[in-house]
């Protein structure tokens, strides 16, 4: 049985051209000839033909029933009639985006020509507003945009076309493309990106954007350890929380957030650094070793990070509530008294909920009273001495009390001068291990005119006072060689690791020193460089003599002064 085919859709549009086509399943090689019908009436051509399509124009509105009969020597057989409508009026497409509204640099916007009612397949043609405009054809009805930058922007417009010669429907309404450039997302983390293992580790993504939009986040990990590699995980929220980190958490992070199918700019990557359980060591500047009314600073710091931390500080294990004391990581005693000897420790914490870093190692300070009576007395009078040389040390007493002992500190234990002369001590062949902190002590137990004392084994040692300077007074530094213990012709002299003046002399001397000339100092010269000295600066105390008159009253304050 014939079936009519109808090219390009039952539903046309005045002026298209349209070819049925009569189709016979099974017809073998036997020739058919072929009739047409319209509503029932022959139609041209009048007679039958061998051709099997029948193509006109539809030149006038109607709605016609189409049939077509095939015979052959002895019989024939009639198809099925299909139903043909012309309309007279032009289709017009509408033109629409996705997504709606802005559109952000780097991402795609997809236009649609829809045909409305949707009849046969149509060619999309696609047009946008420009000096010289380009038609571009697509197969489909969708044209996607990729939006590279603002100029991407403007007015486009479709119309569709099909058959030959081509049909084209009427231009659709124009459609105004608007571009903003596309914001890029910000990645922060708390507290830290260098974190420990164990820690709470909070990444946040923010977008600077006007308006109440909505965004979803879109979260890119790529990770050190294969588990982790090129992860990705999406979440809702602005914030990607990892509780207990470990060291498979370590890698490099990205965020993005989205509105619909359109994404903001990619952040900058952020490292994530997860280390073994955090340490903290404390050091002490300038020495550990003082007199009361000195000021000493205690530093706690956490090895391989520094942000986010704050300190707890213990002396003899008991915690210390003056935390004002421990601001930033420091604890700082200004003035220093007696009662502040003891073994300080530090641990620091942050984050929330806590985490602890592990106790520092233990760090002591040792304060010793102001005594006029009593000097420590050292020959030569220096700190530094060569090793193998020979140190003499006594313990002074203007008042001429007794019971005075010179006593010391090493890295290994406090002990006495084991080879005593009275209240001193003579040390015939020093060494490195005789490096330390020497005092004298009373029978009490009461501590004064602590110095330090540094053996060196090198070829070359600083020169300077083992007292300290007094404010207003004259620094003298000298160079000194192992080989004839007395000043080299040319030297450098350094303080805090700076270089301060070049001598040829082998002598450096600042004159009315002041409290900014504190400091460690060194020298360096073609033979060797010294050890590191540290120079402490003194205030001078200035007494005012009153008047007679007024001097028997202040006379009593004056003699406790």
């Amino acid at each position: 049985k014939p079936v009519v085919t109808v090219k390009p859709d039952q539903r046309v549009f005045s002026g298209e051209r349209v070819t049925l086509t009569c189709v016979i399943q099974g017809g073998g090689d036997i020739q058919w000839r072929y009739s047409w019908f319209r509503d029932g009436n022959t139609v041209y051509p009048y007679t039958t033909s061998t051709s099997a399509e029948f193509s006109f124009t539809a030149d006038r509105v109607s709605v016609s029933e189409y049939s077509c009969r095939g015979e052959r020597s002895d019989s024939h057989t009639d198809s099925d009639a299909v139903t043909l409508t012309v309309s007279d009026l032009k289709s017009k497409p509408e033109l629409t985006p996705d997504p709606a509204g802005a559109a952000l640099t780097g991402n795609t916007v997809t236009l649609t020509c829809r045909m409305d009612p949707s009849t046969g397949n149509w060619d999309s043609y696609w047009y946008k507003h420009t000096l010289n405009p380009e038609t571009e054809k697509k197969k489909t009805n969708s044209y996607s945009l990729k939006i590279d930058s603002v100029s991407d922007g403007g007015q486009y417009w479709c119309r569709a076309g099909r058959g030959k010669p081509v049909y084209y429907t009427q231009y659709s309404d124009a459609l105004w493309v608007n571009v903003t450039v596309s914001p890029k997302a910000v990645l922060t983390v708390r507290p830290d990106e260098r974190v420990f293992r164990g820690e709470t580790v909070t990444l946040r993504c923010d977008i600077k954007w006007g308006g109440d939009t909505e965004w979803t986040y879109r979260w890119e990990i790529e990770g050190t350890n294969n588990q982790y590699k090129n992860t990705v995980s999406r979440t809702s929220t602005q914030e990607l929380s990892i509780s207990s980190v470990d060291l498979s958490h370590s890698g490099k992070y990205t965020c993005t957030g989205q509105i619909h199918t359109q994404s903001s700019q990619r952040s900058d990557a952020v490292t994530l650094t997860v280390s073994a359980e955090a340490q903290a060591s404390v050091r002490v500047s300038p020495q550990p070793w003082l007199t009361e009314g000195e000021s000493v600073t205690l530093i706690c710091e956490v090895s391989g990070s520094s942000k986010g931390w704050t300190f707890s500080w213990f002396r003899d294990h008991d915690h210390l509530s003056d935390s004002s004391r421990g601001a930033g990581g420091s604890y700082t005693l200004s003035p220093a008294a007696l009662q502040h000897t003891g073994v300080y420790t530090c641990r620091a914490e942050r984050g929330r909920p806590a985490y602890y870093t592990h106790n520092s190692s233990s760090q002591t300070l040792w304060i010793t009273g102001v005594s006029a009576s009593v000097s420590l007395v050292i020959n030569p009078s220096r700190s530094q001495h060569f090793s193998s040389d020979s140190l003499s040390l006594s313990c002074e007493d203007q008042s001429n009390s007794t019971g005075w002992t010179v006593r010391r500190y090493t890295d290994k234990d406090t002990q006495t001068c084991a080879k005593r002369t009275g209240s001193g001590c003579v040390m015939d062949s020093l060494s490195t291990s005789d490096t330390g902190v020497y005092w004298c002590e009373s029978e009490s137990g009461e501590k004064r005119h602590p110095r330090n004392i540094t053996i060196h084994d090198g070829e070359v040692i600083l020169e300077s006072s083992v007292d300290p300077v007094i404010e207003g007074e004259t620094l003298t530094l000298h160079c000194l060689h192992r080989s004839t213990n007395s000043p080299i012709l040319s030297a450098d002299f350094y303080k805090d690791g700076s270089l301060i003046q070049n001598q040829t002399t082998g002598e450096m001397n600042i004159t009315t020193v002041s409290k900014s000339h504190e400091g460690f100092y060194y020298c360096k010269t073609e033979r060797g460089q010294s050890l590191h000295s540290w120079i402490s600066v003194r205030v001078r105390v200035q007494v005012r003599f009153l008047s007679s008159k007024s001097s028997v009253f202040f006379w009593p304050l004056l003699r406790i002064c």
